[in-house]
């Protein structure tokens, strides 16, 4: 099969309405690659398995009113799996560390775990993420900084003359400069 040029994926990119800014540089041209033609079997089973949750991400994205492209972060943060456990020790499908869930108010104890609770870490992954947004006034940083926490996030940008996602880019964790893209 013949797959779209580049100046093909920077028109769809540029035609989506979306809240979060969808850039297109060689980092994202090499995850779309990587997504689209490298690993299609897992690109297939994300399709597959996004029909159990993505209604549910979608009613409380909109619950409050963020952006409904962040349903995807479940997928890079657990492969819509609610039981994944990081080693980390990060848990559930928006991928909690225990400090985080607990600030959120998810139970975790012997017999309980609320960060693989869907319907509680969805709701405790939106308040977050609002407070990360708030805090940063921009997508691109919220969503890195729900990866690395926004202490990382701001450390990088005093390091830097600008403040932006790409800006910071090269002082960002590895995992980070991946996760957004």
């Amino acid at each position: 099969k013949s797959h779209p040029n580049e100046d093909s994926i920077k028109k769809w990119l540029q035609s989506i309405e979306s809240k979060v800014k969808l850039t297109y540089n060689p980092k994202v041209a090499g995850f779309i690659d990587y997504f689209t033609r490298k690993n299609r079997t897992y690109t297939q089973l994300m399709i597959q398995r996004r029909n159990l949750y993505f209604s549910l991400f979608e009613d409380q994205l909109a619950k409050y009113n963020l952006p409904d492209e962040l349903k995807y972060l479940s997928i890079v943060e657990s492969g819509l799996n609610p039981k994944a456990i990081s080693r980390a020790k990060a848990s559930g499908l928006w991928q909690f560390m225990p400090g985080t869930g607990k600030i959120f108010k998810l139970q975790q104890d012997h017999y309980i775990d609320e960060r693989m609770d869907p319907i509680k870490s969805t709701e405790a992954a939106c308040l977050y993420l609002r407070q990360l947004y708030t805090m940063f006034n921009d997508w691109e940083l919220a969503i890195a900084a729900y990866n690395c926490g926004p202490g990382v996030i701001k450390k990088a940008q005093k390091k830097s003359t600008k403040k932006g996602f790409w800006d910071i880019y090269s002082k960002l964790p590895r995992e980070t400069r991946s996760y957004l893209p």
